[in-house]
């Protein structure tokens, strides 16, 4: 190697001198002025005949000067290999890059000369070095601005589910179904492009675009390429380290556990705008500046720099579009859409010359859709599914319920990208096995529904079909009552205060409206029935006498009665008094249609009945309640009290 470089240095001087040697003084001043430099060229009086005489001697024309200056800096740094020009100092950067130009002049542009190519391996090693020393370092504190702005734009990471506290996380369901993920930022986009994002310091971009225009020009623009983009992809690599982005295999992904996949999932969505929108901006103009004098150039370095940055977000994105579904991955799974979505304009303007990277882009954010869908399905398949045959004990809200209204919930914070991916024709509805949830009036109106609402009637249906199911489960009826007008107020408060009120439709809302009348009055038939049957007439006669056993009614008809009413009605009490129904409203609603079926029957069986017991042994016995005591008690039903404590009160 020294050999071949020792032949290329002299094939140089050899080709300068025999191009200007137009005398024999400008042959020998040129020989004279190379064979100072390098121990290389210290023979080279050997290598040159004399020049025919001339009839005068002439100094060396100014083309003939400049090309020896400009092999004398040449060479003399290029006998210093350690030494670095633009480290110097201004002028001596300035004055290498003049003699590389008066070089390339002299050899007429072309770039085969051996002192040229000495002048282009040092200007590759100083573009390199001054690449290196000039990047903006990409650690935490480089980046600390945009990731800020990136987080607010986002939330706060780690806080807690708006619904978290409305979750039994010991439920069946949500023991199958861990609890919604917890961000702040569902649904939220960023919305920046920092364009003043510094890569390399701009003092030192003028200085790489003098050296790259001298390379372009020398035709060595492959050379300068390569050394460009071996840079800078290693500073993006970097960067996506620092971002936590991590390049994994799918397997890699698959096998996370989900607290650890969510943490991930999240620095990616993170990770993706900032590269996007400042990083990769960044780098576009980076190369605009540099690389000024060549378009293609400008573009492959830009494209070879930054693909396999892009290429590795693709991948995550990929991996996590195939991972196994589960409901709890659905709001991080639709904010890597919405992200990706978000930058796609940004991709397809930057590599508008690469058709590959945006084509995979777009194949991953359709994936990343189709596993929005089937997560979706399978979260509707899991609500059918949902088998758990232990009654709430005091006729609650059941976990699934909550757990699926605060799911859906969420879900409307997507609902412009939910509409777009469930953009199908025609109606969605239940199926044919819950049909008993859908009439003539419900389909009408599904009619009139985006996609999303209709998925949302859908999914509502399934769990309103599982309630009923659950509601079976009760030995008791009215209990079972109870427990799906608790049910059914929930799925009614949740829509009717929120964004799925609106989605739903007036329509909706009324026939839940009625369906809980249909239940409160249900509830009445079965609990309250055979007790108020005791406080019938049924025969007694007219009651204006007291001594006609027409008139009165026989004496012992009245005491069972009485007893029997008093049985009925304790019962109630003992049992209703454990149930519970959260709802103030409900719950005040209900004591007062039971008040009003109870007070005034009792009230008129009392007035026309109870005086032919007054004053008879043991009368207290078989009338222990005055309308008020009945009152009294009614009002602690669906109060959920111990049950060991309940016993009616009654006047002393």
């Amino acid at each position: 190697m020294a050999v071949e470089g020792q032949d290329k240095v002299i094939a140089a001087a050899q080709h300068i001198v025999k191009s200007l040697a137009t005398s024999k003084n400008a042959a020998d001043d040129m020989i004279r002025i190379l064979s100072r430099f390098d121990n290389r060229l210290s023979s080279i009086h050997d290598l040159f005949p004399p020049p025919p005489s001339s009839s005068s001697s002439s100094p060396l024309p100014p083309a003939a000067a400049a090309a020896a200056a400009a092999v004398e800096v040449i060479l003399r740094w290029d006998a210093s290999p350690d030494a670095l020009v633009w480290d110097a100092s201004p002028e001596a950067a300035a004055e290498y890059l003049a003699a590389v130009d008066a070089a390339t002049a002299a050899e007429g542009g072309g770039g085969a000369d051996a002192v040229v190519q000495l002048a282009m391996a040092r200007l590759e090693d100083e573009f390199q070095h001054l690449m290196v020393r000039s990047t903006v370092p990409l650690d935490a504190n480089g980046l600390s601005c945009s990731i800020r702005r990136l987080s607010l734009s986002f939330g706060s990471d780690g806080g807690e589910s708006p619904v978290a506290d409305d979750l039994d996380s010991s439920a069946e369901f949500d023991q199958q179904h861990p609890p919604l993920p917890r961000s702040g930022s569902v649904g939220e986009s960023a919305n920046f492009d920092d364009q003043n994002a510094e890569l390399v310091r701009p003092e030192a971009i003028s200085d790489l675009k003098e050296i790259a225009d001298r390379m372009i020009r020398a035709r060595y623009g492959r050379e300068l390429g390569q050394v460009y983009t071996s840079v800078r992809r290693d500073i993006l690599d970097e960067c996506l380290s620092i971002l936590g982005v991590d390049r994994m295999s799918i397997e890699e992904v698959q096998r996370l556990e989900w607290k650890y996949l969510d943490e991930k999932m999240k620095k990616w969505i993170q990770g993706l705008k900032l590269v996007i929108r400042v990083l990769l901006s960044g780098e576009r103009r980076l190369c605009d500046q540099i690389f000024a004098s060549d378009d293609d150039l400008r573009e492959e370095c830009f494209v070879e720099t930054t693909k396999g940055c892009v290429m590795q977000l693709l991948n995550f994105g990929d991996a996590i579009a195939i991972c196994p579904r589960s409901s709890e991955k659905l709001f991080r799974i639709l904010d890597m859409y919405e992200a990706l979505a978000d930058v796609m304009p940004n991709l397809r303007a930057l590599f508008s010359s690469d058709d590959f990277i945006c084509g995979e882009a777009e194949g991953t954010l359709s994936r990343l859709g189709d596993a929005v869908l089937g997560t979706l399905l399978e979260f509707g398949n899991a609500v059918r599914r949902e088998t758990s045959r232990r009654p709430m004990q005091a006729g609650e809200i059941h976990p699934i319920t909550r757990y699926v209204m605060n799911y859906l919930r969420l879900l409307v914070v997507y609902s412009e990208t939910l509409d777009l991916l469930l953009n199908d024709s025609g109606v969605v509805g239940v199926d044919g096995n819950h049909n008993e949830l859908v009439d003539s009036d419900d389909i009408q109106n599904l009619g009139s529904m985006t996609p999303f609402g209709r998925r949302l009637f859908t999914l509502i249906s399934y769990l309103e079909t599982n309630l009923e199911e659950k509601s079976k489960l009760y030995e008791d009826g009215a209990m079972g009552y109870i427990f799906l007008m608790n049910n059914i107020l929930y799925i009614f408060n949740k829509v009717n205060d929120s964004e799925l009120g609106r989605i739903l439709g007036d329509n909706w809302i009324r026939r839940r409206r009625g369906k809980i009348r249909q239940y409160s009055t249900s509830y009445l038939r079965i609990s309250w029935t055979k007790t108020l049957s005791y406080l019938r007439d049924d025969g007694f006669g007219s009651g204006s006498g007291s001594g006609s056993s027409h008139g009165s009614g026989s004496r012992m008809t009245l005491k069972d009665r009485f007893r029997s009413f008093n049985l009925a009605f304790e019962e109630i009490y003992r049992t209703q008094t454990t149930w519970k129904v959260p709802d103030v409203q409900l719950r005040e609603e209900l004591k007062i249609s039971i008040s009003e079926k109870v007070i005034p029957a009792y009230r008129f069986f009392m007035g026309r009945f109870g005086g032919q017991l007054d004053g008879g042994r043991h009368a207290t016995r078989y009338i222990k309640y005055t309308a008020e005591d009945l009152e009294n008690n009614i009002s602690d039903l669906f109060e959920g009290l111990p049950g060991l404590t309940n016993h009616p009160r009654r006047r002393v």
